[in-house]
């Protein structure tokens, strides 16, 4: 879909499977362009077939990551998921192995969806080794503001126990922006697996109080007071100086239109 902004230098169009295209939206008059924000994904599954879902995911993070490499871009921020834990999309329900989740957490996936998560983050891990390029790859939960956020809130509110398989996490839109933008400018190389998640839940109980009704067997490795957030987001704070900026908490929940 063409992209609409004053500030873009072009808008290219095109299938990210295709190498050709890719390496032709790469390169601009002085040469490679120095980093990649890869977002183009199936982003949930049930939208299109599991096949597709993996097609898309995975083999078009390859293709855009190799295409990088090869080129010699410096930086490519590609959107992950917390799904690559394995229990938001689950058919069945799951709890983690401990909370807080770090990225040490071994996956659970049992979804395609998950599945295309995990395999796009080696994909990542390779095209570093490969080709030095380096890779940060950003666990998202669900991102949103305005009336998309205000409706999340809704339901969780309404039903917190219905979102215990993405354990309450939530990330506003501009921080999400902002962590691709860190993504892409901090000091740093080689490859990065960084969960960005708002520091507080979405719901409305305290977080011990949600994990000892919807997850009594999973250890706390530390204690989580208030509405902590169930991910740790020390790995965003002290690879990408990364802290979200916009909470819901304590303000007035967005108007839904």
């Amino acid at each position: 879909m063409p992209f609409e902004d004053d500030r873009a230098v072009g808008c290219p169009v095109g299938d990210i499977r295709d190498g050709d295209f890719v390496a032709s939206a790469l390169l601009g008059p002085g040469g490679p362009v120095a980093g990649v924000a890869h977002l183009a994904a199936i982003p949930a599954p049930g939208q299109v077939s599991e096949e597709e879902t993996l097609d898309q995911n995975v083999l078009g993070s390859y293709v855009v990551l190799h295409q990088a490499g090869r080129l010699g871009v410096r930086r490519a921020v590609a959107a992950s998921s917390i799904s690559a834990f394995g229990l938001a999309w689950a058919d069945r329900d799951l709890s983690p192995r401990y909370v807080p989740v770090d990225e040490d957490h071994p996956t659970m996936a049992v979804d395609c969806y998950g599945l295309s998560k995990v395999l796009a983050e080696e994909v990542a891990a390779f095209s570093t080794r490969r080709w030095g390029l380096g890779t940060v790859c950003l666990r998202f939960p669900f991102v949103g503001t305005g009336d998309r956020l205000a409706r999340q809130l809704a339901r969780v509110h309404e039903d917190s126990g219905g979102h215990r398989r993405d354990l309450w996490a939530w990330l506003d839109t501009r921080d999400a922006a902002r962590a691709v933008l860190a993504g892409l400018t901090a000091p740093l190389g080689g490859h990065h697996v960084i969960s960005v998640s708002a520091d507080d839940t979405s719901a409305l109980e305290p977080t011990e109080e949600l994990l000892r009704a919807h997850h009594p067997d999973s250890p706390l490795t530390r204690r989580l007071p208030a509405h902590s957030a169930v991910y740790d987001n020390t790995r965003a704070r002290e690879i990408l100086g990364f802290r979200p900026h916009h909470p819901w908490r304590g303000e007035q929940p967005p108007h839904v239109g």
